[in-house]
């Protein structure tokens, strides 16, 4: 890889800078670490030498581009999270999915693909991304993108079919990575226990939606695409992460509203997940089965891979994996 970076004021413009400095918080930090303004300002690195953001940094940069380019209407944490899981905050982190060979780059990890087509079609013009893919490095072009694209996700109704170019390449819905649902999976009482049904029909807002589409206890429908691909309802997911929330990590200051857009990035709520990952919050077998073996979260169990399609299971362990990462020091 061509592009590498030592110090800020090699992937950060004169004005952000400037808007860094003038970040109490980042200030603090910087001049701690020996850091003076007016002089090149180090980038952190890890033990294998990767630059990365730290979180009083993520959280800066992100304030800074939701304030200028998207009127506070973006929530900061969400972004932050999204950097969390998706690139540990380094900035020159790249990724490919083998399947369909798009590459994602950056501490969004947004695929130069999604931006030119941001940048067609949705009229995000500030970055000349298309003349200069390499750009998406650079830490406030790339949450300028991801937070673009969270803009748009956060207007797009998947219960319709989308007739444009996706913006993650795919012609079509996902398809799901386990067995097709057929039948009896298209129902919610077929893959999600009585106790958390009961919880679904006790949330307001949840049994609103579902009285007026007339679903009845013990055959409550998922929603399909016209690919028979069933998702949940922005009032569903909304519902699980606060259920998920508020009886097991109501302490660990997991946002439910954060865990919905990793959803929503993840498998555009897909309760199968797509083709490069399972489930709903795109939480893989092996970091689940970790995280209720070795890390102790047991609320559910995951025998196997499908039990990550049950969305309270997968939203469960995607808070589990967001709660640890919270915690996690040294990167």
């Amino acid at each position: 890889m061509s592009v590498s970076f030592k110090y800020w004021d090699e992937c950060a413009d004169p004005e952000d800078m400037e808007a860094m400095w003038n970040h109490p918080e980042v200030r603090t930090e910087w001049t701690g670490a020996g850091e003076t303004e007016g002089q090149r300002v180090h980038l952190s690195r890890d033990p294998d030498g990767q630059p990365y953001l730290t979180q009083t940094e993520m959280r800066a940069v992100a304030e800074i581009v939701t304030r200028r380019q998207f009127d506070k209407k973006l929530d900061p944490e969400m972004i932050c999270a999204i950097a969390e899981l998706e690139s540990n905050r380094q900035p020159l982190a790249m990724g490919c999915d083998k399947k369909t060979n798009l590459i994602t780059i950056g501490i969004m990890q947004v695929s130069p693909k999604v931006a030119e087509w941001i940048v067609r079609e949705e009229d995000y013009l500030l970055f000349p991304v298309e003349e200069d893919p390499d750009i998406l490095y650079k830490p406030f072009v790339n949450v300028y993108f991801g937070a673009a694209y969270l803009r748009w996700l956060s207007n797009f109704d998947g219960k319709k079919q989308f007739d444009g170019p996706s913006p993650i390449e795919a012609p079509t819905f996902p398809t799901s990575p386990v067995s097709p649902s057929k039948g009896f999976d298209l129902y919610w009482d077929s893959r999600v226990s009585s106790e958390d049904m009961e919880h679904m029909w006790n949330h307001l807002d949840v049994f609103k939606e579902w009285i007026k589409s007339k679903e009845i206890r013990g055959k409550v429908r998922f929603s399909c695409n016209k690919e028979k691909k069933p998702y949940l309802s922005r009032v569903e997911l909304r519902a699980i992460a606060e259920i998920i929330v508020s009886k097991y990590f109501s302490t660990r200051g997991i946002n439910p509203t954060v865990l919905c857009a990793l959803a929503d990035v993840v498998s555009m709520r897909f309760i199968d997940g797509n083709e490069a990952s399972t489930g709903l919050m795109g939480i893989d077998y092996s970091t689940a089965f970790w995280l209720y073996k070795e890390m102790g979260y047991r609320a559910y169990r995951v025998d196997y891979i499908e039990d990550l399609t049950n969305p309270f299971v997968s939203m469960y362990f995607g808070a589990a994996y967001l709660a640890w990462l919270s915690e996690y020091e040294g990167r």
